[in-house]
């Protein structure tokens, strides 16, 4: 028999790409993030600092490019040295979203990454993977031996 409640039948196990972006670095604050992540039961399958190429954040943003932010985001995203990580967990994309908090740090709610931290809409600290489909893509991105 299956004893599940109907709210752990509608959880899966799922893989999402994180990346503190170089404030966040900058502002010695990736072992908090990382920790929030972590308290939550989260597990951490790969992790990286380093200062990605223009390259690779021209690929992570793809789908912004030919927006009027696209060349100011790729600029600074490659600017300095970020983390990124593929966590692992119980509905990992959603909650990692509702975590990281509105985009936008004016909007985003006390108790979110974004909105504890975040300092504009480009420097907000985190970035999320918002779908399956850019959770998989980001991750073979930036950690290519790894499969969403």
């Amino acid at each position: 028999m299956d004893y599940k409640s109907d709210h752990e039948k509608n959880m899966k196990k799922e893989r999402t790409f994180l990346m503190i972006k170089p404030e966040g670095v900058e502002q010695g604050l990736i072992g908090e993030i990382i920790g929030r992540f972590e308290r939550k039961g989260f597990k951490i399958v790969a992790m990286k600092l380093l200062k990605i190429s223009r390259e690779v954040a021209e690929k992570q943003y793809e789908e912004h490019r030919g927006k009027d932010f696209f060349e100011g985001l790729v600029s600074y995203m490659s600017s300095a040295p970020t983390v990124s990580m593929v966590i692992e967990g119980e509905n990992a994309i959603g909650v990692a979203r509702e975590m990281a908090g509105a985009t936008d740090p004016k909007l985003a709610k006390p108790g979110t990454i974004r909105g504890d931290y975040g300092i504009d809409i480009q420097r907000n600290m985190i970035h999320a993977s918002d779908s399956e489909e850019a959770a998989k893509r980001e991750i073979s991105i930036h950690f290519p031996d790894i499969t969403g």
